[in-house]
């Protein structure tokens, strides 16, 4: 089993440093017994220019702080003073390319009344992409995305994950690597930790905000779109649709930039290689790093 701290790891929580293997939780606590928290998946790089660099922190914890919001947690940190702890957790630890994780949980609560005060954690481990470096072999998941009406989607929210182990547990299950979630009304929504996109005749397309978590890793992969031309459109489409792609991938800030192999046995028509996924990829990995990228410099 992947070991996610040692003896010598150091964790935040509730504004001290403390070791990770000394740190408790109270059992009682509406977030185990729930599912009540939310949290954030943020990584740091070591940038082209040697110092070390938490991609997008801002972004993230302003989603942290509105994730809480919408399912009426109280958010009474200060995002800037969680930055530098951020920072501070990946120092003590001595690491310079990490996954970090932010969570907002609640204290002991056995009703179903909304929190009146919360915690935060903030770990770090070092990860690779999630999903992995090869294409992936994907299927269409039994399992739907939760209707919007009975949960705020947009909220990164601990409890919803459950939806994304059943589906990637069926996944797994069946030999393939990964799944695909449609929406409630049959439209294809995302991948059980990250977005999809595919590119048909030049173009990239992927699903409209509404029924799926809005990205972050996505929102800067639509940014790269504009940044190098590539023409891109939000819109619902099928199963059906899908399959006629030109390629896929997913992306999310744990697995990154990462081709689809594969939708439920059949291959995608264009090598990945030749990809505008791949293009984006490369120019994913040139943007965390913070190294120059030229379009006229990708496709093998």
């Amino acid at each position: 089993m992947y070991s996610y701290y040692n003896d010598n790891t150091f964790l935040y929580i509730n504004g001290e440093y403390t070791k990770a293997n000394a740190a408790t939780t109270d059992l009682y606590g509406q977030s185990l017994h729930y599912g009540y928290a939310v949290f954030e998946g943020i990584r740091a790089y070591k940038t082209a220019s040697g110092e070390v660099k938490i991609f997008k922190a801002k972004e993230h914890f302003d989603r942290l702080k509105r994730s809480c919001e919408l399912i009426h947690i109280p958010y009474k940190f200060d995002n800037e003073a969680l930055i530098a702890a951020c920072y501070k957790v990946l120092e003590m630890n001595n690491m310079e390319e990490a996954y970090i994780r932010p969570l907002v949980f609640c204290p002991p609560n056995m009703t179903l009344k909304a929190a009146s005060e919360s915690q935060i954690l903030i770990c770090a481990w070092e990860w690779g992409a999630y999903l992995g470096e090869k294409l992936l072999r994907v299927m269409t998941s039994s399992y739907e995305r939760p209707n919007p009406k009975a949960f705020k989607i947009e909220s990164k929210s601990a409890g919803l994950y459950v939806n994304s182990i059943l589906a990637s547990q069926e996944a797994k299950e069946k030999g393939y690597d990964e799944a695909l979630l449609l929406d409630m009304n049959g439209y294809v929504a995302e991948g059980p930790g990250a977005n999809i996109f595919f590119e048909k005749d030049g173009k990239i397309y992927t699903p409209p905000a509404g029924n799926i978590l809005p990205g972050i890793t996505r929102a800067t992969v639509i940014e790269l779109c504009h940044e190098l031309n590539i023409p891109l459109e939000e819109k619902l489409f099928t199963i059906a649709e899908l399959k006629e792609a030109d390629a896929a991938f997913f992306c999310g800030t744990a697995a990154e930039v990462i081709g689809l192999d594969s939708l439920d046995g059949q291959s995608f028509g264009k090598p990945w290689a030749q990809s505008l996924g791949k293009l984006l990829q490369q120019a994913y990995k040139a943007r965390v790093l913070e190294k120059a990228f030229q379009r006229e410099a990708q496709l093998a």
